[in-house]
């Protein structure tokens, strides 16, 4: 599950059965106060990830060594399994546009992302894994499918996949492809996590807003990807609209027996 400030007493108080929680990692680059506290206490009973959402591997700025810092120091304290980020670019010129904005899928832009990789994998000291995101636009300069431009990235940088699968399903809406298509063109052996969500409607757009649970669409694109990748990590977002603790319980059992099934078919 993701880790909320909204279910911290709860999870201290009933110690629900979570295999890890993914903390936000920009949440906990502080220096101190609640965030903190919290996050000792419940790392203490439970394993963690790392997931960011500033690192802005595709930008054309310089890489931001004060928050790979930060990051650093974080995963110290944390000892997370694995750190994610995203395959976007969030801003340039000093402006964070608060958003995770899709590449094209060029051999140039796949050659500037591959050396920025290498650098934060080396400042680090560890693979991390980059997730697919959601996209309303196209680029006219793109010659390859996403699934391609992100195989090669992996390949390349020697990093890992976190597959989003709500992403992978609202964009195939958006940009009219085909999902499966897309799961059966990532190498299984790159993929380490896998994302679960809830998405909104405007318009003819399918917007990944993390605000309802994971819908039925999801769920069937899910039982594929673990027909495909196995019995890979999975967790569910849910950042808007965050419902009782119980209710995201429920949700992750359902993933739980969907996974269980999908194992069974496969095998």
């Amino acid at each position: 599950m993701g880790l909320r400030p909204t279910h911290y007493d709860d999870i201290l108080a009933t110690r629900p059965a979570v295999d890890w929680f993914e903390i936000l990692s920009e949440n906990y680059m502080v220096d101190g106060g609640k965030p903190l506290h919290y996050l000792d206490r419940i790392r203490a009973e439970y394993p963690m990830v790392m997931h960011g959402v500033s690192l802005s591997i595709g930008s054309t700025a310089e890489l931001d060594l004060e928050y790979l810092r930060a990051l650093k120091r974080l995963a110290a304290r944390v000892e997370p399994e694995w750190i994610s980020d995203h395959l976007c670019w969030t801003g340039v010129g000093g402006h964070n546009l608060h958003d995770l904005l899709p590449l094209p899928y060029t051999d140039e832009a796949i050659a500037h992302v591959v050396e920025r990789v290498q650098r934060v994998q080396d400042f680090l000291g560890r693979r991390i894994l980059l997730e697919n995101v959601s996209s309303y636009v196209t680029y006219t300069e793109s010659d390859i499918p996403e699934w391609e431009f992100l195989t090669a990235i992996a390949a390349q940088a020697d990093c890992l996949v976190l597959l989003d699968v709500n992403n992978i399903f609202v964009s195939s809406r958006n940009h009219d492809f085909d999902a499966l298509e897309f799961l059966r063109g990532v190498p299984v052996d790159r993929v380490r996590q896998i994302h679960l969500a809830g998405h909104s409607r405007n318009g003819d757009l399918l917007i990944d807003t993390h605000d309802h649970p994971v819908p039925d669409p999801v769920w069937d694109l899910y039982a594929q990807a673990v027909g495909i990748f196995g019995n890979v990590p999975t967790m569910i977002e849910r950042d808007a609209d965050i419902p009782p603790l119980a209710e995201l319980l429920a949700e992750l059992e359902q993933a739980r027996a969907l996974a269980a099934d999908a194992l069974e078919a496969a095998a």
